[in-house]
């Protein structure tokens, strides 16, 4: 029966484990180590320097499915980015070849049992490597959003995915195991126990992408969006402070004109007819526009033809 409780930074932390003994695998990958003690969540989570709230998001999810994170504030992508890093550890370092050593030596070395470390070997292979595609790609990239320095051509959008494959090939793996594997006594003991700890692994890569989809994601969403934010005001605060571009990004006046032209609301076809040039030319001048003000946006260009007297106010439609 599912634990409805949800656990506060007052309860204490031996009370949290004795009741689910499952999060003990996510202390380490938080980095809270063991001997605290009758200290509470939140008195063991400041010992370790872990943000509590973001700790008790993760482990009341996990436990129970409860949360919506779409626009908390108050999680800490920083700890979580942490927690991820360290559960990867714990799985490719640990996890796999566990099982992989309890498989080999509850299966005889014939055919049959040469294709279940086949099966496995094909699983293991797959989440190895999403899970290096996300410390490649995925973690650096957030990194760089911590930093202030988002790396280009990039953002959480392009998280590829693979958890549904892989599910797919440990469920495969266990029903052969179940229906397929004939043993003796003392062997069918030793592979009960490793489909035991099969079971216990599906279930703790279940919750894992869980706090990927459900927390993690939508704090990196919300950190580019801020990223962005801050962009955008850097951008005005140099078009105010210091008089807008460079001399060798100055706008000419052709480009200054497809400026107004956006800021009005037209078309590329429109702005090409009003000033007797091609669409193509319009297109080239909006490139080398959004290259010398790092503008993309035509909110962004009407705020830059306010600020520098381009257009009035008064005429432009809010």
């Amino acid at each position: 029966m599912k634990n409805i409780k949800m656990y506060e930074p007052s309860d204490k932390m031996i009370t949290l484990i004795k009741d689910n003994c499952s999060v003990l695998q996510a202390l380490g990958s938080f980095g809270i180590n063991l001997g605290f003690g009758d200290k509470t969540v939140s008195e063991t989570c400041q010992m370790n320097g872990v943000d509590t709230y973001t700790f008790l998001a993760v482990i009341n999810y996990t436990i129970n499915g409860y949360g919506e994170f779409t626009d908390d504030e108050r999680i800490s992508v920083a700890t979580l980015l942490h927690y991820l890093k360290a559960s990867h550890t714990y799985y490719l370092d640990f996890q796999l070849p566990f099982i992989r050593r309890e498989l080999q030596e509850s299966i005889s070395d014939d055919p049959l049992g040469k294709l279940i470390m086949k099966l496995y070997e094909s699983y293991a292979l797959e989440i190895r490597r999403h899970m290096k595609y996300e410390e490649k790609t995925l973690f650096p990239y957030v990194e760089s959003l911590l930093a202030g320095q988002p790396i280009n051509d990039y953002n959480v959008e392009t998280f590829s995915k693979h958890h549904e494959q892989t599910d797919r090939k440990l469920r495969e793996l266990k029903l052969t195991i179940i229906k397929y594997l004939p043993t003796d006594a003392h062997h069918n003991n030793q592979l009960t126990a490793t489909l035991y700890d099969i079971y216990n692994n599906e279930e703790w890569l279940r919750q894992h992408a869980d706090v990927e989809d459900h927390i993690f994601t939508p704090a990196i969403k919300r950190l580019e969006q801020l990223t962005r934010q801050d962009d955008v005001t850097k951008n005005i605060s140099s078009m105010v402070f210091k008089g807008g571009q460079d001399n060798s990004d100055a706008l000419s006046d052709r480009e200054k004109d497809v400026i107004i032209g956006v800021v009005q609301g037209l078309q590329n076809k429109e702005i090409a007819e009003r000033l007797f040039i091609s669409v193509n030319t319009v297109i080239t001048h909006r490139r080398n526009i959004a290259r010398k003000l790092q503008i993309h946006s035509p909110a962004g260009l009407t705020i830059y033809a306010i600020v520098n007297g381009l257009v009035d106010i008064s005429t432009v439609k809010l």
